[in-house]
């Protein structure tokens, strides 16, 4: 049996990378609050070989991480479907997405009133959108490991991400314009 008191050190140590990830994920604090115990309930029928590991941090955002898509998985009625990968030009005749370059998203954020307001932008976004972006640049995925761990298309993937960033472009734009980034 494990320790209480050392357990507990262990969930005020991870608890805010835990709920934070979750919540990046979900973008519903309940929820986060529902995966984040889960994932400290698997953490204490493991403690034993995590007390004192140096990967325990790394292994317990994996739990969250798999807990968190396991969740949307099973809500995926919820997801908005996406029904083709093409849009009008300026002409009206039809052309293919094109798929922006991955940008570092953290590159951009300067202070934390900045951070503060694409954490609420991220939150706005259609579940399907932000748990791909956000698996793409803070959990360092590639689109086929997304489209794995997600079970949809390659091209659903490339969609989502491409229709978050220019979501949040449109929306960050008049905050970058005004502090003249």
């Amino acid at each position: 049996m494990s320790d209480p008191v050392q357990f507990e050190a262990f969930v005020r140590a991870y608890q805010d990378m835990v709920f934070s990830t979750a919540m990046r994920l979900l973008g519903n604090d309940a929820e986060a609050q529902d995966i984040a115990q889960e994932a400290f309930l698997r953490a204490w029928n493991h403690f034993a070989d995590l007390s004192g590991s140096p990967t325990a941090g790394g292994w317990l955002k994996t739990v969250t991480r798999n807990l968190c898509l396991n969740h949307l998985q099973r809500h995926r009625a919820r997801w908005k479907v996406f029904s083709d990968l093409t849009r009008e030009d300026d002409e009206g005749s039809e052309r293919e997405l094109e798929i922006a370059a991955p940008d570092t998203l953290e590159d951009t954020l300067l202070t934390a009133d900045q951070r503060e307001l694409v954490e609420r932008s991220l939150a706005r976004l259609p579940d399907d959108q932000r748990v791909s972006l956000l698996l793409y640049h803070f959990e360092d995925m590639d689109y086929a490991e997304i489209a794995t761990h997600l079970k949809v298309s390659l091209g659903k993937v490339k969609t989502d991400i491409f229709r978050a960033r220019e979501t949040l472009r449109k929306r960050l734009q008049p905050a970058r314009e005004s502090v003249g980034v």
